[in-house]
């Protein structure tokens, strides 16, 4: 009770002694505020002393009611994950009135164990999940209200009472080349190293170029990255454009690979938000944002995935796009991790969620057999 006359807390909504009500039960009462009953003794003497002779000096502090927020938004906490969930915030806004105004969205910054363990590669501390399985944990939890995930790190299974029925459209899925000294993989003399943490870049790189050197666990985000290229500890790196393009850093670039030359990721480029399966409120929300075109071609080429089994100790490359006509075009890869043997497939097909699905089984089911047994242990 002493804090009740320390002048600190002033600088909340204070109450003159003058419109609070000192009731003969011992109880106090405030307008428009309800208060616990309190003995007349328990009063600290400053407060008793002023009552009884009307000074109006001393105040009691009530706290305001803090507006909660409607939407809780978990996310990573490196520039880019923070990017991406800015861009589903203002999303959000923009398109429900009810979410625009001050505080309705918080976002939440939840440190994953890949954000936490840097210093050995991702396939050595379990793989994938590694960058979600926190986030995934608080949504399940009650903790936030949707997750907001780069796809490519999203496992092909969803965590129970999950679901994910958004993905925002997708960004630009090639790989970038950045060097101080090639304009590209080319151009990089025989020797020289390139870092990158990426199987499916490791792989693709030597079996272009098997005389340039690939750093792996060359781990970080994007401005770690950079920082180590003007170190010199590297000659050369690769990075995703979308990143890149989501953090406005496009004139890191030196050049752009084509996607002959580097197939990407499974569903790089796309962000994915996620909502507890019985949340319809939240499920409404993120699904008005959802980007059909990006969700589909992201189902086929995560089918393809599956039907793989693949991991982080398996580079495989997928892309799913729309083609001129209409229609799904499909193209997959599966390497040796030493780069010595890539098997590629494509397919065609109608641009439809189940024919892709197929699509993406298919074409994995494909590979999987002209691999054999092995394949990935070289």
């Amino acid at each position: 009770m002493e804090a009740l006359c320390s002048s600190s807390l002033l600088t909340r909504q204070a109450l003159p002694l003058s419109s609070i009500n000192f009731t003969g039960a011992g109880s106090v009462s405030v307008p428009g505020f309800s208060l616990p009953s309190l003995k007349t003794r328990a009063f600290p003497d400053c407060i008793r002393k002023h009552s009884a002779v009307g000074i109006p000096r001393a105040s009691v502090a009530v706290e305001q009611k803090v507006k909660l927020a409607l939407i809780r938004i978990g996310t990573r906490g490196s520039p880019l994950a923070l990017a991406q969930a800015h861009e589903t915030r203002d999303k959000l806004m923009a398109s429900h009135p009810d979410l625009a105004e001050e505080g309705a969205i918080q976002i939440v910054i939840i440190k994953t164990t890949g954000d936490k363990i840097l210093s050995q590669p991702l396939a050595d501390i379990g793989g994938k999940g590694l960058f979600t399985k926190e986030i995934d944990e608080a949504l399940i939890n009650g903790e936030i209200d949707i997750a907001v995930h780069s796809m490519k790190d999203v496992p092909t299974y969803l965590p129970e009472k999950t679901i994910l029925p958004c993905n925002l459209p997708r960004e630009d899925v090639r790989d970038a080349f950045i060097s101080l000294t090639a304009s590209s993989l080319a151009d990089l003399p025989a020797g020289s190293t390139i870092g990158t943490a990426s199987l499916r870049r490791k792989s693709q790189i030597l079996n272009r170029y098997p005389s340039l050197n690939v750093l792996e666990n060359f781990r970080g985000n994007v401005q770690t990255r950079l920082k180590k290229l003007n170190e010199k500890v590297v000659q050369a790196t690769l990075l995703a454009l979308a990143g890149l393009k989501r953090l406005d850093m496009t004139e890191n670039v030196t050049s752009i690979l084509s996607l002959d030359e580097m197939l990407p990721a499974v569903a790089q480029g796309a962000i994915g938000i996620a909502c507890r399966s019985n949340d319809d409120k939240m499920a409404n929300y993120i699904a008005s944002l959802n980007h059909e075109e990006t969700r589909l071609a992201v189902a086929c080429e995560r089918a393809f995935l599956l039907t793989l089994d693949g991991s982080c100790r398996t580079p495989i490359a997928g892309y799913a796009s729309r083609d001129e006509d209409g229609n799904c075009i499909f193209k997959g890869l599966v390497a040796s991790p030493d780069g010595t043997r890539v098997l590629e497939t494509s397919r065609k097909g109608t641009y439809a969620f189940q024919d892709m699905i197929n699509m993406g089984k298919d074409a994995g089911q494909e590979l999987l057999s002209r691999a054999g047994p092995g394949f990935f242990d070289s």
